[in-house]
Order: structure tokens, then C-alpha cells, then sequence
């Protein structure tokens, strides 16, 4: 029976084909189901994205586009592919690009790289892809669509804003030549009645150093600069330009970049520097907000100063809804293409045509393009750092231009109310070296005078910078501050700060959540974090046997079976080879037997000689033997060389030990290590707040333990010096102590990560302005030059840093070398043994053998032995010829003559001479 399976899916496309089942055939059914996967699947409109590794958000907002495209629209079934390369790499581009080719694409999003996009857009032309571009290009070319707003409109764009503020000379820093073109407009201002234009490069191949060229910008007589470089170079040019200076309230920016506000800026938000940018992306943009929340799964996407929403993030999402947008008006059904010919899809350039012609609303604005194909009509927000934030200050149009809508400023009684100059303040401080100290001298001293320290020096620093003067006044309980668990009032310092009896408190001063309830703090003027204060690690004794330690127990083992098994081999090969038996009697030209040198006891003798690089009298004849003895001979080299080299290490260098080593070790109380906090300092509230299950019993500990605990630092300081204890403070007073106390010092990592400020009034209006000038004198190094004024230089400091360098070589002790001489005692007293035995046993001999009485025997010999004099000693019992060579038979080291085979050599001489006796 023949039948047509017809399948229609949605409205643009069907399917009809003919199929015969017979008898056993597959069911209607079955192949029904086959059929609608199959279509489905052909359906399925394919979209490429290839995105560098650098920039994983690319993906997220491609595949949320893709969602979004598919939501709005059921009938069309977008699918997205997406493949990651390293930045710039051009390969890879081509290799994935090419593998994303085969599977029907519609289109291809490229990397922003420039170099991996051109090899991309250059493989998309040759096959006639549509490929939508989001780089800052001047090129576009189809079949691109380059989404960024065309580089010479923003040139506009930056004129505009130059003439609208009124800049009467300025200066233009730009990255390098491709940016020429953007700054085109701004260059043709300068004429004889135009402002005065310098122009200079800041990328100069220097790795990334631009200090020169910013010193020579700030010795010039311009203050107002426009800035036009890519997101790689910015954020360094900005860090360097606050270092140099150029970064001040005296200058003014405008930063020809549209992602500028991604940057981290809050370094400068508080630097009275006016810098003013465009932005494409509006995060008041309800659309903007929606996807946002979206892609970073948060409700308030937009806490801090910067925008985390690039604009390539922002073009690919409205890329997709353009090729959505196109879809919803023209079907063309995708081919699969490969690199390897000239295949190419001939609805593409078609397709691109139809999507330049369409206008579309997206993050970046209104999408609309010229009639050649360009992004040159856009709109964009003129956007201003100011000390709150990111401000609005006005808009930017091709119709209309620069229209300035900037908000009217707030309305204040005061009209200057950061300035501190011509101010009096009252500072509260603690005695806590080196933060605050009274002066030792032997004068009176009244005021400020009786003060110095590292807080001291701070205070100076910013008086000095911001023009107010200042009384310090002492904290009489020395109590930094902090709620009273028993009343629930604030104390110390802190309550002198809210009471309004001092207007700012300096010292060690930790910066926490509940101190930050009641006080401001400025930003931090040291970072730090808690630490295990303890003594130093004692050194363990040296081991007895330590002259064995370049070796493990299984390398010694393995020496001794070596040693044995060449001393058994020797043996053995001696007496096989007949060149090893030797006459010993050379006077006898026909000895009835031959003698042996290697004797298993001479083969061990031999053995240990070569191991010790002694050597020994015995010398191998054969070749077989001498092979082993040369092997043994090389083994022995590289084994004592090895040895040499690391026995100097394990005698000289001393094990340390310590009973703990981190928090998780103290906790347990390891070695019986009792440890402790200052009662009521932030210590002793991050345990208590903490819910590390680790820092959980430290605080469990130390509540149960009060004993432990401290009313001051120098308290637990010394704790630690005189007992098994362990004191838990920050790590820059530790550091303190460790250059003066040289038996302490700090044990493992840090605990946590907090910072010490300068605490003042909530809502005190000269917060900003101190924290800038602290932040000017971190970035000048006076910050860390105090800190080595006064840690390393002033009291003491520097210590224990001198008594290291003047540490040398060590003398070995006898320690070290105990077990050296027990071996040479042991060997000694066993080699006196031995003799001992030897002469007994050898008088023993003679006596049995001569019938004489063994005790007088014994007694000629001792006698003889202590004269001490004379290296010769007569025969007592003379033996005869014939007994003497009997006697001297060997056991096992001699073999008779008969037992040789014969030498054919010496017959066939023998036989020559009778022959020539007869003639």
C-alpha cells in the first residue's frame, strides 16, 4: 500500500513524502514520530557566536537574547552556538569558525578582537554569512553589520562637547593611529581662530608605561584633555595619571570611550577631578534594568559607581533581536558550508540588505543605519563623575547635537563645607605603640608635643595637606570603644567622638560593622588582619646517627644487599677464572698447587675498601672479576658523591619545632597551648561573631577561660614570652613586636582582612575630603614610608633584622658529630676484641700443639707484647721444610697443578728442541 506522509510545521514550512509499507514494515505511527523529529530539527534556526575566554558575560547575554527572541516570538526557534578562543588568536577563530560553518548557520557574532574579527569577517565574506560586528571599526563592509556607532559620529560627538563647554585649548591623548579618525573633527577646531589643539600619543610600545608621556602633559599649560584609547588601556592610563598628579580638581576629561563607566572609578570619585564621557547603555533604561537583573540574578544590578552592562554585551542582545526582528518578515532556510570550497549561502548578502533596512529599539537606543549600511544616527547620554556617583548632565543627538540638562546643585548654607582649612579639631587617641606614645625625654613637654607615633604622624600629614590645626587629648581609660554588652552604652574613644568632646579618634582603631553603626571612618589607612602571636620555633637536638640521614632507611638497605651481593659475586668469579690462580711460591717453577687471592673474607675486605674510597692490596686479574669490581667502582663514585653533597645540609641545618602551626591547631590546644584576646577589642568580637566552626571554639574557649584573656596588649605580649601561651592580635602591632622581641613571632596566615581608619561624627561633611588626602598619601608612599619610620627605625625597630644578618656559618657541635665518633669507638674497641681473641686463641695453638703449658704460654706473650719496643719476634718452636709447606695448604685457596688441563704450548716447545737436537 503506497501513502504520503505530509508533516507542516508552523506556517512557513511543509514536507510530503511517499512511503510504501509492506507486510512486517514499520507501523504509520513509528515512522510519523520519526518525521516530525527530523523536521524539527531542520527547522531549528542556527546562530554562531564566537567570544574570547576573557569575557564569559558575551555568552550568558547571547543565550538570554536567544531565550528572549524564542519567548516573543513561538514560532521561531532560535538555537545558539557559541565557541571560546583566546583573545586575539586568529587560528582558533578560522579552526572553530569553520567547525560552526557545517551546522546551517544564519549568522555569525564575532570576537571583538581585531584580530580574530577580521579572520572571522574575512571567512564570512567568502561565504556570503551575514556577520553582525560590535568593535569600534571604520571598515564595515558586507556582509557586516557592525552594530557600534560609526567612530566618525562620535568624533562629532566630542566636538560638539568641546564647544559647548567652552574649552579655549586643549590637549588630546589618544592610544594609537586607528584613532585618528575619531578625533578627525576635533583636530580641524584648531585654526587661527579656533582653540589651541596638542595632540599626543600614550601608547608607546612600553609595556604599558605611560608616566612619560603623562609628566610631559602635566608640565604643559593645559588642563583639560580629551581621551580616546580602548578599555585595555584606560584603566591604566587613569591609575597612572592620578600617580603623576593629573588627577586633581585643577583638570577636566572627556573620555571619547563608550564602556568608560565599566571601569572601576571610585578611586577617583572623590579626586574633584571633572571627568565627563558618553554612554550608549542607560541603566535608567527600563529594558537595560530588566535584562540586567536577568543576567547578574540581582534586583539592584547597579549598586556601585560602576556599570557592569558593556556595550558589546548590549550590541550582541540587540543583534539578536534584529535577526529576530528580520525573521519575523523573510524564511530563508540555512545551508551547512564548509572552508574546504567554494560554497556559499546566496540569501545572505539579501538577508543583511533587509536588516540594514529595519529600525529597532534596544539597550543601545534606537537601532537605524545610513544607506551605506552605517550605525551613524544614535542617540547618547552625557554622563558626569561626581563625588555621589555617575550624574546625567545631558544628551547627545546627530539632529540636535549637545543639549546640556545638568541637575541644579544642592542647596547649601554653607558654600564650602569640605574645606577643613582654618579649622580646629580635638583628637582623641590610646596609648598603643607605635600608633600613640608619650615622648621619652627628660623635659617637660605640654600639647601636642608630649605625643608621637605613627597615628601622630598621620594627623600632622593631613593638617599639613588640608590646612586645620589640632589638639590631641588622651583617652583616659584607654578604651578604644564599643557597646557595653552590660549597659549597652558606647564607651571609650567612640563615645568621646558621638558626644561631640573630640571630633576625631586615631590609634589602632579596627573598622567593624558595629563600630561603623555608631561612627564614620575614612577609608583605611593600614590594612591588616589578625594573627597568632607565639614564640619562636625552638630547634631540635640533633639526632645521634643524623651522619645517616642523606640516605632513607631503603637506600641504606639496598647498599648493604649491593655490598654483599658484589662481595659474593667476586667470590665466586675468582674461582672460576682460571687467571685469578696464581703461584705462590714464584721460586718453584713447577708448583704442585696454585693459590686464591679472592677469599670470601678478602672479597668483603674488597668490597668495603672501594665503598669507603680506600681502596684495598688485592687487585683483580680476570676480566670477568675486573668487570664487577669496575661496576662496583662507578656505583661507589656516584653513591659517596651523592652522599658528600647532602651531609653538609643535614648537619648544618636544624629542625625547628613548634606545637602549632595555624588557627585549627590552636584550637585543638595542641602541645597544651592556652591562648587569648584583649577583653572587648574587635579580636575578641570577630571570634565572637564569627560562624567558622574553627574560630566557634577559639570564642567557646576563650569565654570558658577568662583567665586567658587580657586588659591590654603588652599584657599578652608578655604572656607569650613566659609561657606556653598563644596571643591572638592584628598583624601590623605583631610585626611591631617581631622587629623588637626577637624569641616572638607570628604563626600562619592571617585570619581575617579589616583595615584601621580614622573614626569621626556620622554624616561629618569633612569625611570625603580626609579620605582623599589619605588616599593622595598612600599613593606618595608616606603612608609606607611612616610605617618604616616607625616599625623598623624608631624604638628598637630593626632589631632582630640585624641579629639575623649578622648570623654566619654555625660551628658544628659534638652533637652533630656524636654519632660519627660512636661508630669510630665502636669499631675500635671491637677491633681490640678481636686481636685479644685472635692471641688467645693463637697461644692456645702453640700450646697444644708444642705440649707446653698454655698460662705460661700466655704470659711469655703478654710479656713480650709490653716491652713496646721492637717490630721483630723470634720462633720459639721452629718448624721443618717439608712440615712448613705441608702446613701452608690453603683451605679452599689452592688447587694442585695435576687438576689444571695441560699446557699444549709448552710440549709443542719441548718437541722443537729434540727435532732440532737431531739435526
Amino acid at each position: 500500500m503506497n501513502f504520503w506522509i505530509t508533516v507542516r510545521v508552523g506556517k512557513r514550512m511543509q514536507f510530503r513524502r511517499k512511503t510504501e509499507s509492506v507486510g512486517g514494515g514499520l507501523p504509520l505511527g513509528f515512522l510519523l514520530v520519526i518525521s516530525l523529529l527530523l523536521f524539527c530539527q531542520a527547522e531549528r534556526t542556527n546562530v554562531g557566536l564566537i567570544y574570547e575566554s576573557t569575557e564569559p558575560d558575551l555568552e550568558k547575554i547571547f543565550h538570554l537574547a536567544i531565550s528572549k527572541a524564542n519567548e516573543e516570538n513561538e514560532e521561531l526557534q532560535f538555537h545558539g552556538v557559541s565557541a571560546a578562543i583566546e583573545p586575539g588568536n586568529s587560528f582558533e577563530t578560522s579552526k572553530k569558525l569553520c567547525k560552526m560553518l557545517r551546522q546551517n548557520l544564519v549568522a555569525v557574532f564575532g570576537p571583538t578582537t581585531n584580530l580574530a574579527a577580521r579572520h572571522a569577517m574575512s571567512i564570512c565574506d567568502a561565504k556570503e554569512l551575514p556577520f553582525l560586528d560590535t568593535r569600534w571599526d571604520f571598515q564595515a563592509q558586507l556582509p557586516t553589520i557592525n552594530l557600534h556607532p560609526h567612530p566618525t559620529s562620535l568624533g562629532v560627538a566630542l566636538r560638539d562637547m568641546v564647544a559647548a563647554l567652552g574649552w579655549e585649548s586643549f590637549t588630546i591623548i589618544y592610544e594609537s593611529g586607528e584613532y585618528l579618525a575619531t578625533v578627525r573633527d576635533l583636530i580641524q577646531m584648531y585654526d587661527t581662530a579656533g582653540p589651541t589643539v596638542t595632540v599626543r600619543r600614550y601608547e608607546l610600545d612600553l609595556n604599558g608605561n605611560y608616566r612619560n608621556v603623562l609628566r610631559r602633559v602635566r608640565n604643559s599649560a593645559d588642563f583639560s584633555f580629551v581621551v580616546v584609547g580602548s578599555m585595555g588601556t584606560l584603566p591604566e592610563f587613569f591609575k597612572q595619571a592620578q600617580q603623576v598628579g593629573l588627577v586633581t580638581s585643577e583638570y577636566r576629561y572627556i573620555i571619547g570611550n563608550l564602556d568608560w563607566h565599566t571601569m572601576d572609578l571610585e578611586p577617583y570619585q572623590h579626586a574633584g577631578t571633572n571627568i565627563t564621557g558618553l554612554r550608549l547603555v542607560s541603566p535608567e533604561n527600563e529594558q537595560v534594568l530588566e535584562v540586567a537583573k536577568a543576567l547578574y540574578e540581582s534586583e539592584e544590578p547597579f549598586q556601585n559607581v560602576s556599570c557592569p552592562l558593556t556595550n558589546s554585551m548590549a550590541l550582541v542582545y540587540d543583534g539578536v533581536q534584529l535577526l529576530a526582528e528580520t525573521y519575523k518578515h523573510v524564511n530563508f532556510r540555512p545551508v551547512a558550508l564548509s572552508c574546504n570550497d567554494d560554497s556559499a549561502w546566496d540569501k545572505g548578502y539579501t538577508l543583511v540588505n533587509y536588516m540594514k533596512s529595519l529600525t529597532l529599539n534596544g539597550l543601545t537606543g534606537p537601532i537605524r543605519f545610513d544607506y551605506e549600511g552605517l550605525r551613524t544616527d544614535f542617540d547618547l547620554e552625557v554622563i558626569e563623575l561626581a563625588v555621589s556617583g555617575m550624574q546625567k548632565i545631558g544628551q547627545w543627538s546627530g539632529e540636535d547635537g549637545f543639549q546640556q540638562n545638568r541637575p541644579a546643585p544642592a542647596h547649601s548654607l554653607e558654600p564650602d563645607m569640605r574645606s577643613l582649612v582654618n579649622k580646629s579639631f580635638v583628637v582623641v587617641t590610646a596609648i598603643s605603640e607605635p600608633y600613640g606614645m608619650l615622648k621619652e625625654t627628660s623635659e617637660k613637654l605640654e600639647g601636642n608635643d608630649q605625643f608621637e607615633g605613627f597615628g601622630i604622624d598621620v594627623i600632622d600629614e593631613l593638617s599639613k595637606k588640608l590646612g586645620f590645626s589640632y589638639t590631641f587629648r588622651l583617652q583616659p581609660d584607654n578604651k578604644y570603644g564599643g557597646i557595653d554588652p552590660k549597659t549597652g552604652e558606647w564607651n571609650g574613644m567612640l563615645r568621646e567622638i558621638m558626644d561631640n568632646r573630640a571630633d576625631m579618634g586615631i590609634t589602632d582603631l579596627t573598622m567593624t560593622s558595629e563600630r561603623e553603626s555608631g561612627v564614620d571612618f575614612t577609608i583605611p589607612f593600614m590594612s591588616l588582619g589578625i594573627g597568632i602571636l607565639f614564640r619562636k620555633p625552638m630547634k631540635e637536638p640533633p639526632k645521634l646517627f643524623s651522619f645517616m640521614s642523606p640516605f632513607s632507611g631503603e637506600v641504606w638497605l639496598w647498599l648493604g644487599l649491593a655490598y654483599m651481593g658484589v662481595s659474593i659475586s667476586m667470590f665466586v668469579l675468582g674461582r672460576l677464572s682460571p687467571a685469578e690462580w696464581d703461584n705462590p711460591y714464584p721460586c718453584i717453577e713447577e708448583p704442585t698447587e696454585l693459590e686464591n687471592q679472592f677469599s670470601f673474607a678478602n672479597c668483603l675486605w674488597f668490597s668495603v675498601g672501594a665503598l669507603l674510597q680506600q681502596g684495598s692490596e688485592l687487585a683483580p686479574k680476570a676480566y670477568s672479576t675486573r668487570a664487577v669490581a669496575a661496576s662496583w667502582w662507578f656505583f661507589t663514585l656516584i653513591l659517596v658523591s651523592s652522599y658528600t653533597a647532602n651531609l653538609a645540609a643535614f648537619l648544618t641545618v636544624e629542625s625547628l619545632v613548634t606545637p602549632i602551626d595555624n588557627a585549627d591547631d590552636l584550637s585543638k590546644n595542641k602541645g597544651g597551648v592556652n591562648y587569648g584576646a584583649k577583653v572587648g577589642g574587635s579580636t575578641f568580637t570577630f571570634f565572637k561573631e564569627s560562624n567558622y566552626p574553627t574560630y566557634q571554639r577559639m570564642y567557646e574557649f576563650m569565654r570558658d577561660n577568662p583567665q586567658f584573656m587580657t586588659m591590654s596588649n603588652q599584657e599578652g605580649v608578655d604572656r607569650v614570652e613566659n609561657s606556653n601561651y598563644a596571643f591572638l592580635m592584628e598583624s601590623t602591632t605583631i610585626e611591631y613586636i617581631t622587629e623588637r622581641r626577637c624569641t616572638l613571632t607570628q604563626v600562619g596566615p592571617l585570619l581575617d582582612e579589616k583595615g584601621y581608619g580614622i573614626a569621626m561624627r556620622k554624616n561629618w561633611p569633612y569625611r570625603d575630603t580626609l579620605s582623599q588626602a589619605v588616599l593622595e598619601m598612600q599613593e606618595q608612599g608616606v603612608l609606607t614610608k611612616m610605617k618604616t619610620k616607625w616599625w623598623k627605625e624608631k624604638r628598637g625597630g630593626g632589631a632582630c633584622s640585624d641579629a639575623a644578618e649578622d648570623a654566619g656559618a654555625v660551628a658544628l657541635e659534638i652533637s652533630n658529630l656524636g654519632g660519627v665518633f660512636l661508630v669510630m669507638g665502636v669499631g675500635s674497641f671491637f677491633g681490640i676484641f678481636v686481636s685479644l681473641l685472635e692471641m688467645v686463641l693463637g697461644v692456645k695453638e702453640r700450646s697444644d700443639e708444642n705440649q707446653v703449658n698454655f698460662k705460661t704460654e700466655l704470659l711469655d706473650e703478654i710479656r713480650f707484647i709490653l716491652q713496646c719496643s721492637g717490630n721483630t719476634k723470634a720462633v720459639k718452636y721452629p718448624k721443618n721444610s717439608s712440615r712448613s709447606i705441608a702446613s701452608s695448604k690453603s683451605k679452599g685457596s689452592s688447587q694442585s697443578v695435576d687438576s689444571l688441563p695441560d699446557d699444549n704450548s709448552e710440549a709443542e716447545v719441548s718437541d722443537k728442541h729434540e727435532r732440532q737436537a737431531k739435526k
